[in-house]
């Protein structure tokens, strides 16, 4: 290597130094939050070879058989594979579809002028946020028994009664639609933040050239999120396969488990209570794999066709 390679090497060095003394404080302040994602999502990772291993906790992780891809190939040809599979990416299309509906709302609540009536609106969808999913399991199985709620109100129109949490095609649009209930205004949060930041002089001058309230709506304040839009867009696909245990499996009995029987339940099934820690771990990792493949191509995708994505 020349001197004159080493000396633009040293400058490089030393101007990073300098901005990192710069904005020491701010490193500092996010410091915690790296070591708490090193801690917790990294080390870790160290485990996820149990995967390839037939796992055994007296010989320990390292002391275990190494049988390579068997696991995965016994949940390959698992009998139920593809309709745990099709469970899984049916409730996860049934939530995306629902991702619209917050940006629509922040735009909605944006528009508002009456303040007050406006703070009341967002305090009333913040609320079920903060209403535990075994709270709201509850609720929802209360609401759509026989003698429940719906079903009361549906008598009025002279309909009999239906036990919702008994058909199997019924699941999904209850996960969903609940989902949207308790996490409508907790999504409109990030959506509210960035409208926030919309140039009020644009608007203004919007309006001047005769812009209707839609139109300022369209050219104005939708560019305005679009990007914070996409990146929340490829974020979820990135989760498409990782629907919650929590809720499914409060959720399940036994007349929709056909419904409802998806990977989270199945690893819960064969890992906790069957103790099958490698098996469990391949499908973790499985699932992992799909999701990282998933938003990679959401976000290539995004780049192509909006210039815009997470990386």
């Amino acid at each position: 290597m020349s001197n004159q390679s080493i000396s633009i090497n040293k400058n490089q060095v030393t101007r990073f130094l300098k901005r990192l003394y710069r904005c020491r404080m701010l490193y500092l302040m996010i410091l915690p939050s790296i070591i708490t994602v090193f801690i917790f999502h990294y080390i870790p990772l160290y485990g996820v070879q149990i995967a390839f291993k037939d796992f055994r906790s007296s010989l320990g992780i390292w002391g275990s058989e190494w049988v390579g891809l068997k696991h995965f190939k016994t949940f390959f040809n698992y009998p139920y594979f593809g309709r745990v599979i099709w469970n899984t990416l049916w409730i996860s299309l049934c939530s995306l579809l629902t991702f619209p509906l917050p940006v629509i709302f922040s735009l909605m609540l944006n528009e508002m002028r009456n303040e007050k009536l406006k703070k009341v609106c967002q305090m009333i969808t913040y609320a079920p946020h903060f209403v535990s999913t075994v709270v709201v399991c509850s609720m929802i199985i209360l609401f759509t028994n026989r003698e429940g709620l719906i079903n009361i109100i549906l008598g009025f129109f002279g309909v009999e009664a239906i036990d919702f949490m008994g058909l199997s095609s019924a699941f999904a649009p209850i996960y969903s639609i609940s989902g949207l209930w308790s996490g409508l205004g907790w999504s409109t949060i990030i959506y509210m933040a960035t409208l926030s930041g919309v140039s009020q002089e644009l608007i203004e001058a919007a309006k001047i050239d005769g812009a209707t309230r839609m139109q300022v709506i369209w050219y104005v304040n939708l560019p305005h999120i679009k990007g914070t839009v996409i990146t929340m867009f490829i974020l979820n696909m990135g989760s498409l396969l990782s629907v919650g245990f929590e809720k499914t499996f409060l959720l399940q009995n036994s007349l929709n488990q056909d419904a409802s029987s998806v990977i989270a339940t199945y690893v819960y099934e064969i890992g906790l209570l069957n103790q099958q820690f490698s098996y469990s771990t391949a499908i973790g990792l499985f699932n992992s794999i799909v999701n990282i493949i998933m938003i990679v191509a959401a976000n290539t995708i995004s780049k192509k066709l909006a210039h815009t994505g997470l990386w």
